[in-house]
């Protein structure tokens, strides 16, 4: 997307209307929350059908799962894409809930990067499966056109360029660096994120262990270039944050009829 806010804050990426806002119909409304709930619902029994079939799940799976048929399924998702895009916004969800309190929490700089990538490192090993359908941009063998981690990516890039540039500045340091810097420590941990899915040769400590000390190598090595040499286990002066907002999936159909 040309504009990862808009990939933040929208309600629904199909684009339908957020069922937080009331029509004016009390009918109508009370449908539509019912909506969004079977519809969270049925995201939830998604995940337990990840779990037990892995990422070559199909709807049938789904279903299954959630106790229903898959008419009733297609009754609140258009098409495999949407059930995709809605396990997206779920997966989102998971990662900033535990990253945002890591990437802001007011530690000392190691202390923090750890946290940080424990927070990330959780994820994917709590829910392996939904990294993997994610990352490989289809489901039930029908490819995709939103690319979910990509997109993640991008945003926790972007927000990471803000922190570390305002560090930069606070420092007296050039801030250019800054940009680069974050898409480089993303990428890495993302690289290294799959690598350590596929292979599982060492704990999530040891693997999230030897992260931190490779990024905080590299943030000493710049620091000290510039005549600053930071205490890695004592809180800066200032603690900046990441105004980052997680994304939600609110998408429902429009309809009026008996709920399902």
């Amino acid at each position: 997307m040309d504009n990862m806010a808009d990939r933040v804050n929208s309600s629904s990426r199909s684009g339908r209307k957020s069922g937080n806002e009331p029509s004016g119909d009390a009918r109508r409304d009370r449908w539509r929350k019912h909506r969004i709930a079977r519809r969270a619902e049925f995201v939830d029994a998604a995940l337990r059908a990840l779990d037990e079939h892995g990422p070559d799940m199909g709807m049938e799976h789904v279903a299954a799962a959630a106790g229903v048929t898959k008419p009733v399924l297609y009754r609140h998702f258009d098409d495999k894409a949407d059930l995709y895009l809605a396990l997206g916004h779920r997966g989102t969800e998971i990662l900033f809930q535990r990253l945002l309190p890591a990437i802001n929490a007011e530690l000392a700089p190691v202390p923090r990067i750890r946290m940080a990538l424990d927070a990330f490192f959780s994820v994917i090993e709590q829910y392996p499966n939904l990294y993997r359908l994610l990352a490989r941009k289809s489901f039930a063998d029908r490819p995709v056109d939103a690319d979910v981690v990509a997109e993640d990516k991008q945003l926790i890039a972007t927000a990471l360029t803000a922190l570390l540039g305002d560090y930069m500045r606070m420092l007296n340091m050039d801030s250019g660096a800054a940009e680069p810097w974050a898409h480089g420590i993303v990428g890495m941990v993302q690289s290294t994120g799959e690598w350590w899915l596929d292979k599982r040769t060492m704990s999530r400590d040891s693997v999230v262990e030897y992260l931190t000390q490779i990024i905080w190598a590299a943030i000493d090595g710049l620091t000290r270039q510039h005549g600053v040499a930071l205490d890695p286990h004592s809180p800066l002066d200032a603690d900046k944050v990441v105004p980052l907002k997680k994304a939600t999936d609110h998408g429902q159909h429009e309809q009026t009829g008996e709920p399902s």
